[in-house]
């Protein structure tokens, strides 16, 4: 690795000097624009919009549009004067809990090396936020610009976190967050054991950009010249869900297929927030029996009564059913079909 600034790390009066390297590094497959006719690169000139000659970098400026086709030019000397710390310090400013850090903060992340005899105040300072579960929150100014930071500890090294500052961070204005959706509590339990059925232990090498990896097997495959081989058919992504409940239900069902358990086995995390649930309204001791017993009271009645409820609506299905054979004697019983009308 090559490292991409240098300077010190300032809090109190210790100074470590160190050095930065970038921690992190894109795998996208680049292209470069091309003639389709015969492979040359696609080049573009720096021309300007007024007078329409080509510019070089040297006589390339910043400027800040205000508007109204009007343009503010800014020099280097501008730049020099602005309220910046020294770019090479990063200045420590207090040191806070990591929770407390949102990670939509987070930008850019840099490993962070002593360099000559501070690998002891380096090695201080890392033992230190270890063993307090805190962060440096810094500033550093980097390309020019003041940048808000954090130092953390990550596999015995400092990294340095340039984040974003908090005007920085959108506010969501979404319609739904100002509508009133209820869901209902079954609903909630259901989806609360489809995530306890899919818990797992976080490792990122399970997972595989698997975009790229065909992307790159299309580009070997035009290099050796030979066909390019078909993947598989990818599983398409399921339709909406029409019944919330029973898309749950059947997503609870296919994480434990996926992991070997039966289709009637709770989970174990599911089962342990049953157990609360169900605790405080067992009671304890004798209050807890009486509550237990009239609860139990009230709740018989209703039981006994279900079938009672059924009964009719089967007796009503049974004569629905017996409706020919009835008709039938009516077509023999004429004198009893005419009475039957007269009274209606």
């Amino acid at each position: 690795m090559r490292a991409i600034w240098k300077g010190a790390v300032s809090f109190g009066l210790v100074s470590i000097a160190v050095k930065l390297y970038s921690a992190t590094e894109e795998k996208d497959i680049r292209f470069h624009q091309v003639h389709r006719e015969d492979g040359g690169r696609i080049r573009y000139k720096r021309t300007c919009s007024v007078c329409g000659e080509e510019v070089t970098y040297d006589d390339i400026a910043k400027g800040y549009d205000i508007g109204g086709g009007e343009m503010v030019i800014l020099t280097d000397e501008d730049f020099a004067d602005l309220p910046l710390s020294t770019s090479h310090a990063i200045d420590v400013l207090e040191f806070v809990p990591a929770d407390q850090v949102d990670p939509i903060l987070y930008n850019k992340a840099y490993f962070m090396e002593p360099e000559g005899a501070a690998t002891k105040p380096y090695v201080l300072l890392r033992d230190a936020l270890t063993d307090t579960d805190r962060v440096a929150i810094v500033k550093v100014a980097l390309r020019q610009r003041e940048q808000l930071a954090t130092l953390r500890v990550r596999e015995g090294v400092l990294l340095l976190n340039t984040m974003l500052w908090p005007d920085e961070i959108r506010k969501p204005d979404f319609g739904f967050l100002d509508e009133d959706i209820q869901v209902r509590p079954p609903e909630l339990a259901m989806a609360g054991s489809l995530i306890d059925s899919m818990a797992a232990n976080f490792d990122p090498g399970d997972y595989t950009d698997n975009y790229r990896e065909a992307l790159q097997e299309v580009i070997d495959a035009k290099v050796e010249g030979r066909e390019v081989v078909q993947p598989e058919e990818v599983e398409e992504a399921p339709a909406a869900a029409v019944d919330l409940m029973a898309a749950l239900r059947a997503s609870v069902e296919r994480a434990k297929a996926a992991r070997g358990e039966g289709p009637g086995e709770p989970t174990p995390i599911t089962s342990a927030r049953s157990a609360k649930k169900s605790a405080p309204a067992a009671g304890s001791g004798k209050e807890g029996a009486k509550a237990t017993k009239s609860a139990a009271a009230k709740k018989a009645p209703a039981r006994k009564a279900e079938p009672a409820k059924k009964a009719p609506a089967k007796k009503t299905a049974a004569a629905k059913k017996a409706e020919p054979a009835k008709k039938t004697t009516a077509k023999k019983a004429t004198p009893a079909k005419k009475t039957t009308r007269k009274s209606a």
